[in-house]
């Protein structure tokens, strides 16, 4: 389970339950935040300075220049980038994870779900699947989980789905990231997403 320390939750769990979670995710190890932001498509020159995400989301809504503002940090021995508006990160996760970096999405499709995952190492998707539809996999290695996944309960040995069909999304979704959380040790505050103003950049995805 998820630590908590000082009222704020570690690792990534948290995110099963919370309703505002709309920004896409992305994490790096290997590369600092401002070369994980230049990987993610950022317009050269464009520092609109520190952020939060109410300003994000309306520079979002305003910019011409890009499709979506990254605002990234540093936590738990990965850089991070919440992507506001179109997540760059989706398109761009092999080539973020190029030179033996490490690389990992996650998208809360919040208008078309499930939630996806992705993870690329080393300029290649290694696996990729929905929170909820993980016998459905995908990348280059898909069953690159499948050990973490059946000792879970989320899936069964033959890599089919093991669930109740009773079983609530949210127990559901906690249980696959909290499989996530463990593999790649991720771990992000929620004020880090919310609240905490950080370094922004104006992202491009063509």
């Amino acid at each position: 389970m998820a630590d908590i320390t000082e009222g704020r939750i570690c690792g990534i769990q948290w995110l099963a339950d919370w309703g505002e979670w709309f920004a896409g995710l992305t994490f790096a190890r290997g590369i600092a935040p401002d070369e994980l932001a230049a990987r993610l498509g950022a317009v050269p020159g464009v520092r609109p300075g520190p952020l939060g995400a109410p300003a994000a989301w309306s520079m979002v809504t305003e910019t011409a220049d890009g499709d979506g503002v990254a605002r990234v940090g540093s936590w738990g021995g990965w850089s991070f980038a919440v992507e506001h508006g179109l997540p760059a990160g989706a398109e761009r996760l092999a080539d973020v994870s190029r030179a033996g970096v490490e690389a990992i999405h996650l998208d809360p499709q919040p208008d078309h779900p499930p939630k996806q995952f992705a993870y690329a190492m080393d300029g290649e998707l290694v696996c990729c699947f929905g929170l909820g539809e993980e016998c459905w996999r995908g990348g280059h290695r898909p069953d690159f989980l499948l050990p973490e996944l059946v000792a879970a309960g989320v899936l069964g040995p033959d890599g089919a789905t093991a669930e109740p069909d009773d079983e609530p999304v949210e127990d559901r979704e906690r249980r696959t990231l909290a499989v996530l959380e463990q593999r790649f040790g991720l771990t992000l505050p929620r004020h880090l997403i919310a609240d905490t103003p950080l370094p922004a950049y104006v992202t491009c995805t063509r």
